[in-house]
């Protein structure tokens, strides 16, 4: 197995930053808050409007052409519109199989959120909320709406895997990326009590998860796990039990790595890529398949000012280049972090770039230069994305 794919973030899961104009009128900063401050009639509209171009057929044939095998879909846990105020949207799923069987792409279905939040982040659906692992009856409903994607997925020709829950957020990386400041919650009372999620509670909903999909999905298909940012805790546990086709999706984006200290430079990144992804996939490849199931070209190198570990306008930075980088330059930045990576995700069994698109105005509205490389099409087309290699 070797999987080259691409995420097609913000499409049934919303990410402000990927197309602000959904959130146009409101202060909402995520998919909680948004029906919240629209009237019903408004919301549905722009959902159905947004879900109907956001990503179409037409997508697939795109995405075919690049040579990739399958897309990561990240589905809210509203999908099958069981919980108000948000229409469901099983019927995209399946609008989605059906174009990805036509033109030979698989897909995984990547269940991105859980109620009240499992990691605090903005594309966790609700902001500075993770509180989740602490409610018996929301674990419960999340293992339902895995049961049932199964249940109507399990054997179609196009079904990769599932994933059973994106980016659970451990103790330590809530300390990390002190997800409530960079996450502000809109309500302080609901987000009192939020913290990270223990990995002996991750573990144990990951075995409860495979139970309930291996139930009705044949074992030739895959069931991902995140690693929840501890990729080499993990080798035991998949040693235990009865698992067939498992495999570890880990999440590397060079935003992180500059958290941790990587030089901003174009050696300083290729070192931390060899040093880091690489080897330690590697070594993890040894026990399970790894994918790398989001990364991309961003840093701030290119972006010409230090992001902070990829924050923003909305966390108050100016988001001014302190020193002009040319075309030709950033081309060079992007292809070499780009081959890098990619050799990188080599070492384990493949990889989908975080995104497919985004509808950001990285032209026109101050503070947003660099964040054109969360776009794959836009890396393809500017020469960034080597699709060779």
């Amino acid at each position: 197995m070797n999987v080259r794919g691409v995420n097609l973030g913000n499409w049934l899961v919303l990410e402000k930053w990927m197309n602000p104009a959904l959130f146009e009128g409101t202060t909402a900063e995520d998919e909680y808050w948004l029906p919240r401050q629209l009237s019903r009639e408004v919301y549905e509209a722009r959902i159905k409007i947004h879900r109907s171009e956001y990503i179409s057929e037409r997508d697939f044939v795109t995405i075919k052409s690049w040579n990739m095998d399958a897309v990561r879909i990240p589905v809210p846990y509203f999908i099958f519109g069981d919980r108000e105020p948000f229409p469901g949207c099983i019927g995209e799923l399946d609008k989605a199989f059906n174009w990805a069987e036509k033109y030979g792409l698989k897909i995984l279905i990547d269940l991105h959120t859980a109620p009240e939040g499992q990691n605090g982040f903005d594309n966790g659906g609700i902001s500075g909320v993770c509180k989740w692992a602490q409610n018996p009856a929301e674990v419960e409903f999340e293992l339902t709406v895995l049961e049932r994607l199964a249940e109507r997925y399990g054997t179609r020709e196009g079904l990769w895997g599932i994933e059973v829950l994106n980016e659970p957020a451990t103790e330590s990386i809530w300390e990390l990326m002190a997800v409530q400041k960079r996450y502000p919650p809109s309500d302080k009372e609901m987000a009192k009590g939020s913290r990270g999620i223990r990995l002996e509670f991750i573990r144990q909903f990951y075995k409860d998860a495979y139970e309930r999909i291996r139930t009705h999905m044949p074992e030739e298909k895959y069931v991902v796990f995140h690693d929840a940012f501890e990729l080499k805790a993990w080798k035991d546990f998949l040693q235990e039990g009865p698992y067939k086709n498992v495999v570890l999706d880990t999440h590397q984006y060079l935003m992180m790595a500059e958290m941790k200290g990587c030089e901003q430079s174009v050696e300083g990144y290729l070192e931390y890529i060899s040093g880091h992804y690489a080897k330690e996939i590697e070594e993890m490849q040894r026990y399970v398949p790894v994918i790398c199931g989001e990364w991309c070209l961003f840093n701030s190198l290119a972006c010409g000012w230090d992001t902070k570990g990829g924050q923003t306008v909305l966390n108050g930075l100016n988001g001014t280049s302190k020193k002009s980088i040319s075309a030709e330059q950033k081309k060079e930045i992007y292809r070499a972090v780009a081959k890098a990576q990619i050799h990188a995700w080599t070492k384990g069994s493949g990889y989908f770039y975080w995104s497919y698109k985004l509808l950001t105005d990285t032209v026109n509205t101050k503070g947003w230069t660099g964040w054109d490389s969360w776009d794959l099409g836009r890396c393809i087309d500017l020469g960034w994305f080597p699709l060779d290699d």
